[in-house]
């Protein structure tokens, strides 16, 4: 079968239907906001939310498009207007894959929080991925990823890892 893109398939959603994800670390400032509201006022949705479905609970989990999601909830004129639809594309993915496409889709535009990010690299390790599965799906490097793991704490983050005995001190000079 031939690979078609989830943007080829939109479909329109209530926004009712949808709902955020919990782990989301982008954050958008004030002024970016309103701007994405005159945006959105002046242009129209131009761009889909990306959601996966969730078949047992029938929502649709955003993956990437919240703030798109939050004008339209913030915002009465736009929700009239648009009727209350959102025009969503869906993945189809286990969750963290989700994560790593919420993550790829942020880091392609703009910023994190770093406590929402450490926890994100915090739960991708507690579901068993390593620093390089991290690496290669959220585009980090390992300097980065050992500085989000001390925001969550190095114990938790280290407690399997097995360090070597590379160091040992000296002895102490009985003469000073």
């Amino acid at each position: 079968m031939e690979y078609k893109s989830p943007v080829y398939s939109v479909i329109s959603v209530p926004i009712e239907k949808i709902k955020p994800n919990t782990y989301n670390p982008n954050a958008v400032a004030p002024p970016e906001m309103k701007l994405l509201y005159e945006s959105i006022k002046e242009d129209g949705y131009t761009m889909p939310i990306v959601c996966y479905y969730s078949r047992e609970n029938d929502i649709y989990v955003i993956v990437d498009g919240f703030h798109r999601y939050r004008i339209m909830l913030d915002h009465s004129d736009i929700y009239e207007r648009e009727k209350g639809m959102l025009p969503v594309s869906v993945i189809r993915k286990p969750i963290d894959q989700r994560m790593a496409s919420t993550i790829r889709h942020n880091r392609a535009r703009g910023s994190h929080n770093v406590d929402l990010m450490s926890n994100i690299v915090k739960e991708l390790q507690e579901m068993g991925r390593s620093d390089a599965w991290i690496s290669k799906h959220l585009g980090m490097d390992r300097d980065e990823i050992l500085r989000l793991k001390q925001v969550t704490g190095l114990m938790t983050m280290f407690k399997d890892v097995k360090f070597g005995k590379a160091w040992q001190p000296a002895e102490e000079d009985k003469n000073l």
